[in-house]
């Protein structure tokens, strides 16, 4: 009897061995390779952008959280939280979606990199993001120090160029201290410099809309500046490069209202410092457009959305804080042809997208009349 239960016992100890091995066995499988840490590579084509993960390990089995960082945008020192990520087959995927980005790709067999796919406003690169240790890994830029906010900045070095009638890229742009206003119009200054619409300036000459420029430069002031005083520098490109002179009137004009939509809004509150400077930059083609906000308040978007309408815009959401968000819209129903996937207009688009819309209202509104404004020598 006593022989009998050793037997068994001895057989049971061996289930459980086995039990326990496939069960190790299944929780490995399950979980995954470990790819916590930082991965890291330079998309294929376009610009070469250059992208970091920081990857750790989430609640579920092939749940993981990630910071994405584009080290070759202006807000290089803002990691994106990813909105969903996982890893399951050894198939990386994330998505951040306040930028519009996502990743697919690959782990290959000595798990040292991922080949995959970088997808962005309607875009596809090729993307390999290799595992980087702390010698290899980039350097994460870090935010500039604010300029005092008593300072009024001018240019310190600055050059006007004609624009290549071949970008497709365009916005204004900081990056540091270093100021770059790319592929844009003398009337895009003015709106932006002085915050106003097209349809508040008066005797333009048709070449301010027409003729676009590349402004690159640095102020005499040390310090990342704010939007006051960014503006400011973007009146003195004007005054000091174009030779604007002006004055100001007021009359009674039809303005559209920004306002949150029945539903509620759908944006999300940006990561970034919300003493920083806003962020815009846009691509399209085949009559669409995409546009990625950073860091912008509703008063930032209703400025931005005046380059869109054809009338000013007011913000009157009510909302604070900065928010972090991608618009596509059909600009040209004509050019956009049959594409399934093509956005809808800009009115629909605001509010399936964001959550907002816009009313037509009237209201008096200043009126910046150009006395004097021309081409500047090229340097």
């Amino acid at each position: 009897m006593q022989g009998t239960l050793g037997k068994l016992s001895v057989w049971s100890a061996v289930i459980a061995l086995f039990l326990f091995a496939g069960s190790a066995r299944m929780a490995s499988a399950q979980s995954g390779p470990d790819i916590a840490g930082t991965w890291q590579g330079t998309m294929e084509g376009g610009k070469g952008s250059r992208i970091v993960l920081k990857a750790v390990k989430g609640d579920g089995a092939a749940d993981w959280r990630g910071l994405v960082y584009e080290l070759d945008s202006n807000i290089a020192f803002a990691g994106r939280t990813t909105s969903s990520m996982s890893l399951q087959g050894g198939v990386l995927r994330f998505t951040v979606k306040s930028t519009e980005a996502s990743y697919e790709g690959k782990l290959n067999a000595d798990g040292s990199a991922f080949a995959g796919t970088w997808k962005q406003g309607g875009q596809s690169h090729v993307l390999e993001l290799a595992r980087a240790n702390e010698a290899t890994a980039w350097d994460i830029p870090k935010e500039d120090a604010a300029m005092p906010k008593d300072a009024d900045p001018d240019w310190d070095v600055t050059t006007v160029r004609p624009a290549n009638p071949n970008s497709n890229s365009n916005g204004f742009h900081m990056s540091g201290r270093n100021i770059f206003i790319e592929d844009e119009s003398v009337e895009s200054m003015l709106l932006v410099g002085f915050g106003v619409h097209r349809k508040q300036l008066a005797n333009a000459p048709d070449w301010l809309n027409t003729d676009h420029w590349d402004v690159k430069g640095v102020p005499d002031v040390t310090g990342q500046p704010n939007n006051k005083q960014f503006e400011g520098m973007v009146q003195k490109a004007l005054v000091e490069r174009f030779g604007l002179k002006f004055h100001w009137e007021t009359r009674d004009l039809s303005v559209y209202g920004v306002n949150v939509a029945k539903g509620g809004m759908k944006l999300v509150k940006s990561a970034g410092d919300p003493n920083g400077l806003p962020d815009e930059t846009g691509n399209g083609g085949n009559g669409q457009q995409m546009m990625r906000f950073t860091n912008v308040s509703m008063d930032d978007f209703a400025t931005s959305m005046e380059f869109e309408l054809d009338k000013p815009v007011v913000n009157q959401t009510g909302l604070e804080g900065k928010y972090d968000f991608t618009l596509r819209w059909t600009y040209d129903e004509g050019r956009a042809g049959a594409d399934p996937n093509a956005p809808p207009g800009l009115f629909t688009a605001v509010q399936e997208q964001l959550g907002l819309k816009f009313d037509s209202v009237k209201a008096p509104a200043k009126v910046l009349v150009i006395d004097v404004v021309s081409k500047p020598s090229e340097n």
